[in-house]
């Protein structure tokens, strides 16, 4: 049964002494996101018990926010540390334990999407990605940045910042689901649809362009039919960059349901287009809002788009274990 510390960052699980240093591991968990949003979650006593049943002891800290980073920092010297939360809680460390540690990531995915364990094939429940930790094989990964912050996944300005921002309002003001707010902000955001006066480069060349979104993806993300919002690798050392062009309401809806269907033209329906390793973002303004893997930022301009080859090492499934039942052990 784990023992709980009643701090604000709180600690689970006492380490034995007679113990190894890499028989107790740091495990970092976001408190305030999806599966253990709720006071009465039994999670950090599931983690505990799977890992011991590897003979191991994690010790866990349930965190908000700023002390994840703080603590991330705090255990980056272990040769292995464990977070858990979503991709946003993933991007937010991924610098700390990325290009300023040389451990090794494990990945307990309790977001609401888990696009980044998905991708590496981390199992959705607990023992499962537990096992993948414990018996699994490390892969370094890239990493991206925006003015030295990390994510994982992608970076956006424009509608979808917006639609973060009205959504996370919305679910303070009425206590709503997260997908029901999204409607409700979507609808919002649709209606006021606004167009930012930008200035891109992209590895030297620099083109001003108006868009209502500039997404840049960590690794080359797909517009094929079927393969939408997928990426082929996760190691190809670049950044692929998309801006929407300018474009109507209706043309915009129009716009949605095409490329949702993998129909979307390059040459039309984009003010820029491309892959490369390093953008620069002037924007309008002397700060912008932007979206780090669904986490919303206010950042000044200009803003810097690095990709950071092979900077994370994570652990994935073994190319000849199947998690699945390595879990039940």
């Amino acid at each position: 049964m784990p023992i709980t510390d009643q701090q604000d960052a709180t600690g689970i699980g006492t380490p034995n002494s007679t113990r190894s240093k890499d028989h107790v591991i740091p495990v970092l968990l976001n408190s305030e996101g999806g599966s253990l949003a709720g006071n009465s979650s039994d999670i950090p006593e599931q983690i505990c018990n799977a890992f011991e049943s590897f003979g191991r002891e994690a010790r866990i800290q349930l965190l908000r926010g700023q002390q994840l980073i703080e603590a991330a920092s705090e255990v980056a010297h272990h040769p292995l540390v464990v977070v858990g939360g979503g991709d946003g809680t993933l991007g937010s460390v991924s610098s700390i334990l990325g290009a300023r540690s040389s451990g090794t990531l494990g990945i307990l995915p309790l977001g609401t999407r888990n696009h980044l364990a998905r991708q590496l094939k981390i199992p959705m429940d607990v023992p499962g990605a537990v096992a993948v930790i414990a018996n699994g094989e490390r892969k370094a990964i890239d990493i991206a940045s925006a003015n030295d912050m990390g994510f994982v996944n992608n970076a956006s300005i424009g509608f979808y910042p917006l639609l973060v921002r009205l959504r996370d309002a919305e679910r303070e003001r009425l206590g709503i689901p997260k997908s029901i707010a999204n409607l409700i902000a979507g609808w919002s955001v649709f209606r006021r649809l606004r167009h930012h006066a930008l200035r891109l480069q992209l590895d030297g060349e620099t083109q001003t362009i108006r868009t209502p979104l500039l997404f840049v993806g960590n690794n080359t993300y797909s517009l094929d039919a079927g393969h939408i919002g997928e990426r082929g690798s996760l190691e190809d050392g670049q950044l692929s960059v998309f801006a929407v062009a300018t474009r109507t309401r209706a043309a915009t809806l129009w716009f949605a349901l095409r490329t949702a269907i993998g129909r979307s033209n390059p040459d039309d329906d984009f003010a820029a287009f491309g892959n490369c390793r390093e953008a620069t973002l002037h924007a309008h303004s002397r700060e912008i809002h932007i979206a780090l893997d669904g986490e919303l930022h206010r950042m000044r301009s200009p803003i810097i788009f690095k990709i950071h080859p092979a900077a994370l090492t994570v652990m994935v499934p073994a190319a000849d274990v199947d998690p699945a039942t390595d879990s039940g052990r």
